[in-house]
């Protein structure tokens, strides 16, 4: 079988390794094989030896010439003034470094010099390079989990007659490409790839360090995929391996990836904010969700729209330092609040980015430990990784005056980070936003299904009243996560950050003599940054890009991330809209059997 990964570009290295492979064919009814010759075959000593006495000249040579031009450098001898063990030397070090160059492979240097780059401006320009087109010429009469060679286990196995089925569809610009598949698993392995998988499951090559060794992310995932069916004995056979862009989570988003989860995107729409119209995207796996959403969304638009306001930007970052006593604590606390240090302290902060900015420090004391929470501005970006390194100019600073300060660690849990935290509620944390709207009562009663006097009551004896009683803590409302987690997960967005960024009261008031319905969200600590992270996957950024806010703004850094957070809000007000009237009107348990369960026979698909 002729197995060929291609690529937008043709490197001299890709069209050396472009011709067929020779994978170990077996046929055991008739016991006949045909195995590939390796080159290590032709080696006069074992591989391992062979690599072991190339390192061992390769380093001894080198230290051999450095001790040689240093006592040239002490007795000024110039240095292209070689002698005959000189001359030597020179050749085992280039005779070894071409070996252990070609042992590591040109693949694994390659990795190394052009990896892809990380300029947020450069972005838009190279979007093509973040697209990997994997064309399958395959011919297998077994699935994809089974040609894994996964004979240990036996539910590949059973699954070998299933017909193939069309999974996934592309699109490249203008080229549409369809992918058929039986299974979501990898191709079968070489005879080469086989022995690595053998290594990792002994042990002897750790599961981690498959990139570096293979200098291929695709096929590290593929080995180490097999690798865990063998050593678990469970089949990973309905999670997705191809069509996925390895090389752009490696060293940022995720470590060991075997594979991808897929969630439906559904679009919610479209949301009236300031009079523009939002298409919004939302990953989820809840029936009925989007579909509530979405009514949220007509009953807003057909009332005129919603408007939003910016309260705060500024994400934080709480170290934990601690002294002798509590005086000495105090002095720093006093220090960093004196608005003449500001200047001092925001200079230091500042050198960590070009976006970073320092806007406050609040200390806090507990005994003789002090807890400082710095807020800044962090652009287009969420700002964790960028806060973080501008509090850390700052205690290397504050050591020349304080050198008895003692860092517990540059997070001390007063950010406070995906953690109900009062702090955040308080003073809010990322974007604080407020945003509202007047819906119509002929809306209310024709799109809703219900009248403002039954959802205001709703909403004081639930949201407010109900929340109180069960001690929440910023949870002053119906489900805001549940939109927040939805948006996150499509525009690749921290998901553990809905913790914080749910926290939302909402507010409805009758308003025009109990005709209309005000409402509003207040949301202080939304948690979102349109680029790093997640957001440079293809899938996130092509859903940050529907909304208008892909990438960074460069002519008003922050802007992006901005009109994310009042997008998100915005949702959330349909979505609190939405489903309040369903509890108020009766309707939710009818919607949840209605969209919530599945049509499909449980038993006759466990039986397929």
């Amino acid at each position: 079988m002729d197995v060929r990964r291609r690529s937008t570009m043709d490197t001299p290295a890709t069209k050396a390794r472009s011709g067929p492979m020779k994978v170990k064919v077996v046929d055991h009814e008739n016991d006949v094989g045909v195995v590939g010759a390796k080159a290590s075959d032709a080696l006069p000593l074992p591989l391992y030896l062979t690599n072991a006495v190339c390192f061992t000249l390769f380093f001894s040579v080198v230290y051999f010439l450095l001790t040689r031009w240093r006592e040239k450098i002490k007795t000024s001898t110039p240095l292209h003034v070689v002698n005959l063990s000189e001359i030597v030397a020179i050749l085992a070090f280039v005779a070894s470094f071409i070996y252990l160059l070609g042992f590591f492979g040109i693949d694994f240097v390659q990795s190394l010099i052009l990896r892809p780059s990380n300029d947020v401006w450069a972005a838009d320009d190279d979007e093509e390079e973040h697209e990997r087109l994997i064309l399958k010429d395959d011919a297998r009469k077994v699935p994809c989990g089974a040609g894994l060679d996964c004979s240990p286990i036996p539910q590949i196995a059973s699954v070998a007659a299933a017909a193939p089925k069309a999974v996934a569809q592309k699109v490249f610009d203008k080229e549409v490409v369809l992918s058929t598949s039986c299974d979501f698993t990898a191709q079968p392995l070489t005879e080469e790839d086989e022995e690595v998988v053998k290594s990792v499951v002994a042990g002897t090559i750790p599961s981690y360090s498959l990139e570096s060794k293979l200098g291929d992310c695709r096929r590290a995932a593929a080995i180490r995929r097999e690798a865990l069916q063998r050593i678990t004995g469970k089949s990973l056979g309905g999670l997705p391996l191809e069509g996925f862009d390895y090389e752009s989570i490696l060293g940022q988003c995720c470590e060991m990836p075997v594979g991808y989860v897929q969630i439906p995107v559904g679009i919610a729409g479209p949301l009236m904010l300031h009079g523009r119209e939002f298409s919004v995207p939302m990953a989820t796996t809840e029936g009925c969700l989007v579909a509530s959403t979405n009514r949220g969304f007509k009953a807003i638009n057909l009332s005129g729209g919603a408007t939003s306001v910016l309260l705060r930007d500024g994400m934080t970052r709480a170290p934990c330092v601690r002294f002798n006593s509590a005086k000495r604590a105090a002095e720093l606390k006093f220090y960093l609040e004196e608005p003449n240090n500001y200047d001092t302290l925001s200079t230091v902060f500042n050198r960590s980015s070009r976006f970073g900015r320092l806007q406050t420090i609040k200390c806090a004391i507990a005994g003789k430990n002090l807890y400082m929470r710095f807020t800044c501005s962090t652009g287009d970006a969420m700002g964790m990784n960028m806060v973080s390194k501008g509090v850390q100019n700052v205690l290397d600073f504050l050591q020349n005056d304080f050198p008895d300060m003692d860092v517990i660690g540059i997070s001390g849990n007063y950010c406070s980070d995906k953690k109900p935290a009062a702090v955040n509620w308080i003073e809010g944390r990322g974007k604080s936003v407020v945003c509202e709207a007047v819906i119509k009562g002929d809306v209310v009663q024709k799109v809703l299904k219900t009248n403002v006097a039954s959802l205001c009551e709703l909403n004081m004896l639930k949201n407010l009243t109900g929340s109180a009683m069960a001690g929440a803590l910023g949870g002053f409302n119906a489900h805001a996560s549940n939109i927040v987690s939805a948006i996150y997960i499509a525009t690749g967005q921290d998901p553990a950050q809905n913790v914080e960024s749910s926290h939302c009261i909402t507010m409805m008031e009758p308003i025009n003599d109990g005709q209309d319905l005000h409402v509003s969200v207040t949301m202080p600590s939304i948690e979102v940054g349109t680029v790093g992270g997640g957001t440079q996957l293809a899938s996130q950024s092509a859903c940050l890009n529907l909304l208008g806010v892909k990438g960074a703004n460069r002519e008003a850094p922050g802007s992006n991330a901005r009109l994310l957070a009042t997008v998100v809000a915005g949702s959330v007000l349909a979505g609190e809209l939405s489903l309040m009237s369903a509890i108020s009107a009766g309707q939710l348990m009818n919607s949840h059997m209605k969209y919530y369960r599945s049509s499909k026979d449980v038993s006759a698909v466990a039986s397929a």
